[in-house]
């Protein structure tokens, strides 16, 4: 056995003492305040930044791409192109006339010269004469939801009357829309699961670096008697808050970042190329289950880099024994 000499034990003795008189004051083992604590709180600010955008973005594009696939399942529309010999107004007029006569279409409209000359606006400029251009004319036809539409049917009898037409069911539109869709949503996964383990690698390396700081109390405190669910508290404490900091900082500027794209959406509204890019992506408005969802990712990594270091703290300590 060894034997420690009267002056190391009254050390010891001292030590523990003042150990003891920290647990009784709840002193906390953590600094509140430290070089690597700030570090921590902008990893986990950055990272939650970037989860809050990842996931908003996602659920924007998600949105729109719903609202694509509701307006192009309900429509579809027939193309007349100009054809030399033939008369065009006639032609639209034909086409009108046909696909009104098959069942399952609530209602057929075409665009005039005008319209459709103003279709290419946003990509060849204003002002200029289009009149000697073979500008094709559109014809929308709106789906009746309650009754099927055999698309064979109303192929055969527009083109029967106008050859020089064309039929577009948007079907391929539909499935790739779908595949875009369902990607975003998979990447947006990826991101943040990938989001998530760098946090916790994060809140690991940073834990085990406070536990090495101090290790003497953590031993001491361990030798007295203190339970390990104490000690795992003080830290859970610690990087709870430092987590809660970080992603209030990184969940309110990913807020702050959709308020301000909303906001200028809305000014762009009145130009040409403002109603095209709100037509492919919407208005950049997230809703309140958007922003609640930004709410819920900075809570959870909060509360996850607490539990991570709780969990790391317990491993430690079952080391000591």
């Amino acid at each position: 056995m060894i034997y420690a000499s009267s002056e190391e034990q009254r050390g010891l003795r001292r030590f523990v003492d003042e150990a003891d008189a920290g647990l009784r004051r709840d002193v906390p083992l953590v600094p509140a305040a430290s070089i690597a604590g700030r570090a921590l709180v902008t990893v986990i600010a950055i990272m939650t930044f970037l989860a809050g955008l990842t996931a908003g973005t996602a659920m924007l594009i998600a949105n729109a791409a719903d609202g694509w696939r509701g307006e192009v399942a309900r429509e579809m529309t027939i193309q007349v192109r100009p054809v030399t010999g033939r008369d065009l107004d006639a032609d639209v007029a034909a086409a009108l006339d046909a696909a009104r006569a098959i069942p399952g279409i609530a209602d057929v409209y075409a665009y005039s010269k005008a319209q459709s000359e103003a279709l290419l606006t946003p990509w060849l400029g204003a002002g200029l004469d289009l009149s000697e251009l073979p500008v094709p004319r559109l014809i929308v036809v709106k789906l009746d939801p309650r009754a099927a539409l055999d698309v064979d049917a109303l192929r055969k009898a527009v083109i029967d009357k106008v050859p020089n037409a064309t039929i577009d069911d948007h079907r391929l539109w539909l499935q790739r829309l779908s595949i875009m869709a369902g990607t975003v949503v998979v990447i947006a996964f990826v991101i943040l699961a990938l989001v998530m383990v760098a946090m916790v690698l994060a809140v690991g390396f940073a834990t085990r670096g406070a536990m090495a700081g101090n290790r003497e109390i953590i031993e001491v405190l361990h030798l007295v008697g203190a339970a390990d669910g104490y000690i795992s508290r003080q830290f859970q404490r610690h990087f709870f808050r430092l987590g809660l900091r970080g992603g209030i900082i990184g969940g309110g500027a990913a807020i702050l970042v959709f308020l301000l794209s909303s906001s200028i959406s809305v000014l762009m509204r009145t130009t040409a190329g403002g109603d095209q890019l709100e037509a492919m992506f919407g208005s950049f408005a997230l809703s309140i289950k958007g922003y609640s969802v930004i709410v819920l990712i900075a809570g959870g990594i909060a509360v996850t880099t607490g539990l991570v270091s709780r969990l790391i703290v317990f491993r430690r300590l079952r080391e000591l024994l």
